[in-house]
């Protein structure tokens, strides 16, 4: 009788064992407080005390809790996978896909942090509690099936029902991991505890840069719509000034360009453009066959040019020194890819890049020669330079070329721009060679000829497929053996929403001369709508560019971040790091001052709970 009374009151889903704020700590080290909901068997996350901001769910049935002593104000504890699976219940409460946007969490484990010991103390208590009540669960489970108590084989599903859908099938390797922690538990007092610097990663975050998540992206609409614009009347004024300096076939990069043509952001941060679906490179380090690995290559690369600006525009020339950095968490993998770009030269203009996801496989080195040439009524951005993408694990090296970008109807007709020209990318190791044309709209075409590119996949001399379509929206892949066709790339809005959430430096922690930092002053301007003050601020940027060139010309310039190789005639990351990604060795990488490094484990950490339960009384928990 109190059995079922029991197991009806874990059943209750009114049954709350406590709720209150906690900070909980992301993946970039940094807290959120958030509202937290603790009832049998589950952990439920929000925004606010109310129910509309659920952010996530953790299926307590999957974890292991520990205290976690450290040196700062309040009491800390970690919830925690054993063999480092997910936590987290695939649906929310309501049957919410996706939780309320906050900082990118772990997913294998969750570290707390309460206003006091107290506080902790309690929520330790009653997380127990509630891990028992999974346990129990389990066990009414096992015993339903056994004939012991009826009715009560269906009690896990009830009491978790949106919940415990990652967990219906343990292993056995999972049992005996749960079973020897149990057993070091009890060991120790039937509680484990963490020293405070067994996660090394704390030793890294003291030293490392500190990303958060951009505030706000920008995105044009999707078409032709976001490539036309009409210039105004006063504009016009400006554009016939522009052009009495311009000849056709000159070379622009030394023409000064009107602020209301210029979009808020440096040519650095533009090229950043590439990444938000860099996890497209983790996934094709993974595929078996070299094909399937370009197809994927190609899938990354069509991703990087549907994000546009709102009407034409184009961004900052950067200035000689000028540096800009950024990353991108990858929650499926929990790993992060890193950005780094310098400006090394001004004449010509050449801004060198590398990215680097070690932990995933993959790093991309490359400089751009940017040139603009005038032909009356239309001009040309010329992209010159290429891109090398390194898979590390499989030495595969991947020639990347890039389109450019095409501006007609200056003088007359409306202002259009498109992207054009012939790409490749070039994997010698396995002879596997993609070619992709980007077409410029014919002068009778109609809307469906915009933004159109065809080209093929070839092994060797063997074609194995053709693609067409269009860059901005849905491309198709035809198999030449086979003539199956499938949709190799289409940015709607599910794929929109997949873009991986890029972190920057705020500004007040930017080094003077970092992109936002140093053009923060015309962007302000720009998003006023003064041009005039945006002119004026554009000047004092420019005119002390002039004058460092001018105390430079008996000194060489010696960019700090990259190297001019004079063999291979290209730019290279002076801190590059190609080895492969050991996870017995590699703890995570991170970045510091433009230096993109790797924190590797102590040997000396064979870490036990055990056999360090001594030291472990040492450390007095004191809070994080």
């Amino acid at each position: 009788m109190v059995a079922k009374e029991l197991f009806s009151a874990l059943k209750d889903p009114s049954v709350v064992i406590m709720s209150n704020w906690l900070k909980i700590r992301g993946t970039l080290k940094s807290w959120t407080k958030l509202w937290c909901i603790l009832k049998p068997g589950i952990l439920l996350i929000y925004k606010t005390p109310g129910s509309d901001h659920w952010v996530g769910t953790i299926l307590l049935n999957a974890c292991k809790l520990i205290e976690r002593p450290s040196k700062k104000d309040g009491f800390c504890f970690k919830l925690y996978h054993p063999l480092d699976k997910s936590i987290w219940a695939m649906k929310g409460p309501k049957g919410e896909s996706v939780g309320s946007i906050t900082q990118p969490l772990p997913s294998n484990y969750l570290i707390f942090r309460a206003a006091s010991e107290s506080d902790g103390r309690c929520w330790m208590d009653a997380l127990e509690l509630a891990l028992s009540c999974s346990s129990l669960s389990k066990m009414s489970a096992k015993s339903g099936r056994d004939g012991d108590l009826s009715g009560s084989s269906d009690l896990n599903d009830s009491m978790l029902e949106n919940h415990m859908e990652n967990d219906a099938n343990s292993d056995k390797s999972e049992r005996e991991a749960h079973e020897d922690s149990d057993n070091a538990a009890n060991e120790n007092g039937g509680r484990l505890t963490e020293e405070s610097d067994m996660d090394q990663s704390d030793d890294v975050c003291q030293h490392a840069t500190v990303f958060v998540e951009e505030a706000h992206e920008e995105m044009g609409e999707a078409g032709e719509a976001s490539q036309v614009e009409t210039v105004s009347e006063e504009n016009k004024g400006l554009i016939w000034t522009l052009l009495k300096q311009l000849r056709p076939g000159m070379d622009l990069s030394k023409v000064v360009l009107p602020t209301f043509i210029l979009e808020p952001r440096s040519f650095l941060d533009k090229l950043s453009d590439y990444y938000y679906h860099a996890d497209l490179l983790s996934q094709a380090v993974m595929e078996e066959s070299p094909y399937s690995r370009m197809k994927q290559v190609l899938r990354w690369y069509l991703s990087g040019f549907y994000k546009k600006p709102k009407g034409l525009k184009k961004p900052y020339n950067p200035i000689l020194g000028e540096m800009f950095r950024c990353c991108w968490l990858h929650p499926q993998t929990d790993s992060c890819t890193f950005y780094i770009a310098e400006q090394v030269s001004h004449h010509p203009p050449v801004s060198a890049f590398y990215i680097s996801n070690r932990k995933d496989g993959f790093c991309i080195t490359g400089s751009i020669l940017a040139k603009s040439k005038f032909y009356g009524n239309s001009l040309s951005a010329i992209l010159d330079g290429k891109a090398r993408l390194l898979f590390l694990t499989r030495d595969e090296e991947y020639i990347i070329t890039m389109p450019y970008a095409h501006c007609k109807g200056i003088l007359y007709g409306t202002m259009t721009l498109e992207l054009g020209g012939k790409i490749t990318i070039e994997c010698e190791k396995t002879q596997c060679y993609t070619e992709i044309e980007y077409k410029l709209k014919p002068f009778l075409g109609s809307s469906c000829n915009v933004n159109q590119i065809s080209g093929k996949i070839r092994m060797g001399e063997d074609v194995l497929a053709t693609v067409d379509g269009h860059w901005d929206s849905k491309v198709h892949l035809t198999e030449k053996r086979t003539g199956q066709q499938e949709v190799l790339w289409n940015p709607g809005p599910d794929i929109r929403r997949q873009r991986l959430k890029r972190q920057v430096v705020q500004v007040d922690q930017q080094e003077a001369f970092e992109s936002e930092r140093l053009w923060q002053h015309v962007t302000r301007a720009i998003s006023d709508k003064d041009q005039m003050r945006a002119t004026q601020e554009k000047f004092v940027l420019e005119e002390a560019q002039r004058q460092e060139a001018r105390e430079r010309a008996e000194r060489p310039w010696n960019p700090r971040l990259f190297t001019f190789n004079t063999d291979t005639n290209e730019w290279h990351y002076k801190y590059t790091d190609t080895k492969p990604w050991d996870p017995e060795r590699c703890l995570l990488q991170f970045e510091k001052d433009g230096v993109i490094q790797t924190k590797e484990k102590s040997r000396r950490r064979s870490f036990s709970y055990s056999q360090n339960w001594a030291a472990q009384q040492k450390v007095s928990p004191t809070g994080s």
